[in-house]
């Protein structure tokens, strides 16, 4: 099953990743402050910024809410057994704002499945939109959160996953891909590594409540 929930743009937290602006441009940086080059899921044009993350990790929502001094850790993996569940999920950073403080990100999102076809199509998905609250370089969460559950009908093999993150103020727009393996049977031992991210300040009373907005075959 694949589905899309869609999280309150009320309802940010702020990450205060690894990631700084110089000359315009993003640098992310790896857990030890090294600059780390642009990927097929982490890059930055002219200030912006955005990354694609897989992740089995169902508490991520609890581990995002977490206190500001709390550094918490997402899993990345590439592989999902039959009947688990992973989730993708959007980071962004740095949007332009207008002259009233308001920003607009927007994103196209695709999943293919290993045959080729389609599974999720939506463009011009609301990523956020509204006033900007906090510091703009403050990376923040993405409203779509795109679930899958391995199910016995699915096809084993390379589902992937695209989606063009637009900084519309700016009129940039970040092309991120990741993939996943669906195999065919449980496996003996999944390949995962952790990201540490560092939360800045979660918003006052925030509580993100899901809604379901597309399920998708």
């Amino acid at each position: 099953m694949r589905r899309i929930i869609q999280l309150p743009f009320s309802a940010y937290a702020f990450l205060a990743l690894t990631a700084t602006t110089f000359a315009q441009d993003i640098i992310w940086r790896d857990a030890k402050g090294n600059p780390a080059p642009d990927t097929e899921f982490r890059r930055s044009k002219n200030g912006f910024g955005g990354w694609l993350l897989v992740t089995p990790d169902t508490d991520w929502q609890k581990k995002w809410e977490t206190s500001p001094e709390i550094i918490p850790h997402f899993n990345r993996s590439d592989t999902v057994e039959r009947g688990k569940q992973v989730f993708i999920l959007t980071f962004f950073f740095n949007p332009k704002t207008d002259s009233k403080g308001t920003a607009e990100v927007t994103c196209d999102i695709d999943v293919t499945r290993p045959n080729g076809t389609s599974s999720v199509h939506q463009v011009d998905a609301i990523c956020f939109r509204g006033k900007l609250e906090g510091d703009a370089s403050n990376v923040r969460l993405s409203a779509p959160i795109l679930s899958f559950t391995g199910e016995p009908n699915d096809p084993a093999g390379k589902w992937t996953v695209r989606v063009i993150l637009k900084d519309n103020q700016r009129q940039v727009a970040l092309p991120l891909t990741t993939s996943f393996t669906l195999q065919q049977t449980a496996a003996k031992s999944r390949n995962e590594f952790l990201l540490a991210f560092c939360i800045c300040r979660p918003c006052i009373n925030s509580q993100l409540a899901l809604f379901a907005k597309l399920r998708m075959r």
